[in-house]
């Protein structure tokens, strides 16, 4: 056993019995991907802010924070009161609310190709829910997404992605190409195939950014796809109101004709969205034609589409984001974190870098950084994927935790408007401990 497993058995007990509890109840012994570590996951408790504290009463500072929902932090009080009102008038009223029209024109006003909203309740269900769109607004069938974007765990998109994908048949496969993200390749398949109903992206790069696109990557698929006659979806369930208020898009100045939405935009609480064209959306719209409301029109029922509690949570969260600068601060922090983690690489001599965009911090080990003129790293994304060594991932996520920083897997880091300076400061001492240890076991 390694002395980084020994630390971690020592300090987290609680959580190893509860461990071993939860391995005969579920997959894994987790009920999420994310969560699994080995030997045992960590049981959280409570939190507040920028800190978390799990069920031993360690404390982390957390940049997983919601896995990313919560870029307001823990505890809003304007979220949390919003839900304490609304909880005692009913948490499902099964019915229309004033509250969801509220949601909606948060969203309206920050999204710049929002001109209709359909409410779903994650961000799986808004990809999913994006492509039957596409499909029967141009009576298309297939899809083009790029190798290792993620947009959920369902059958057409989880292709190209390198987890599981048992389960998924044959047929489906054959109406979704995975292309690499390059602007030929999908130029190629537009002027040999003409089934090609849409085309979807993460718009900073696979996994929010961790094998990052530049900017005129999307210019060139916006010019490229209304040529062709194919609808443009951003997947902005990461980037949507953090890399700005208004997502990518607004970044950008490029505007798709849907996008889909979860994360940020339901306050912490579930809840996602299709957002975009008027005629697209329109698609789910009773005409009082039979033929059209039978065959035609898309169907989308869902229990808690809207629900009352995610309304009044995603109102609040996105009301503050409009107007105060959530956005800025965060990338101030996130540019504190990236200088003080390259100065412990350099420091050490270790290989690696930090770099992302806006307040989304992915950490690089066994490659040396390239930027373009923009700031965008622009390492070839075969190198970002090979670096590093999945052992050594996973002993450094284990020492961070060690010392009190959780992230998701150890290379991705999250930041919110709770986080504070000393917070930072903080986690890039830590950061050198966790390396250190990582070095004496072995595994730098």
């Amino acid at each position: 056993m390694t002395t980084i497993d020994e630390r971690f058995f020592k300090t987290h007990p609680l959580s190893l019995e509860t461990a071993t509890q939860a391995k005969d109840m579920f997959p894994d012994g987790v009920t999420h991907d994310i969560r699994y570590i080995s030997p045992f996951p960590i049981y959280m408790q409570s939190a507040k802010d920028g800190i978390k504290w799990d069920i031993d009463g360690n404390r982390y500072i957390d940049y997983v924070i919601g896995h990313g929902a919560l870029i307001l932090g823990h505890g809003r009080k304007e979220v949390v009161d919003g839900l304490s009102s609304q909880i005692k008038d009913g948490t499902h009223l099964g019915g229309s609310t004033k509250q969801e029209i509220q949601w909606a024109k948060e969203i309206m006003n920050l999204v710049p190709c929002a001109e209709k909203v359909r409410f779903v309740a994650s961000g799986t269900e808004a990809s999913l829910m994006a492509l039957r769109l596409a499909r029967a607004y141009t009576g298309k069938n297939k899809v083009i997404k790029f190798a290792y974007h993620f947009h959920g765990w369902h059958d057409y998109l989880i292709l190209g992605e390198p987890r599981g994908v048992g389960g998924v048949p044959d047929k489906v496969a054959e109406t979704v190409v995975v292309l690499e993200p390059n602007i030929e390749s999908v130029e190629r398949v537009l002027q040999q195939d003409d089934d090609i109903a849409c085309l979807i992206l993460e718009p900073t790069g696979a996994h929010g950014g961790q094998l990052p696109v530049p900017p005129a990557f999307l210019e060139a698929l916006r010019s490229l796809t209304e040529q062709h006659n194919v609808v443009l979806i951003f997947d902005e369930v990461v980037t949507g109101f953090r890399v700005s208020k208004g997502g990518a898009q607004l970044r950008y100045g490029v505007t798709p004709d849907m996008s889909t939405h979860a994360k940020v935009l339901a306050g912490g609480l579930p809840g996602g969205a299709v957002v975009g064209k008027k005629d697209i959306l329109d698609m789910i719209q009773h005409r009082g034609d039979p033929k059209w409301d039978s065959q035609k029109r898309v169907a989308h029922p869902g229990t808690f589409n809207a629900n009352p509690l995610s309304s009044v949570a995603g109102t609040a969260a996105l009301s503050i984001i409009a107007n105060e600068p959530i956005n800025e601060r965060c990338d101030v922090l996130a540019e504190r974190l990236k200088s003080g983690i390259n100065d412990v690489l350099i420091r050490n001599e270790i290989d690696g870098f930090a770099y992302g965009v806006s307040s989304i911090v992915f950490i690089g080990l066994g490659i040396a950084p390239e930027f373009d003129s923009n700031g965008i790293c622009v390492v070839p994304h075969d190198k970002i994927r090979k670096a590093a060594d999945p052992r050594m991932v996973g002993a450094l996520r284990k020492a961070l935790l060690n010392e009190g920083i959780d992230t998701q897997g150890g290379r991705v880091w999250r930041l919110s408007a709770a986080h504070t300076e000393s917070n930072i400061d903080d986690s890039i001492g830590s950061f050198e401990k966790a390396l250190d240890a990582v070095r004496k076991d072995g595994f730098i």
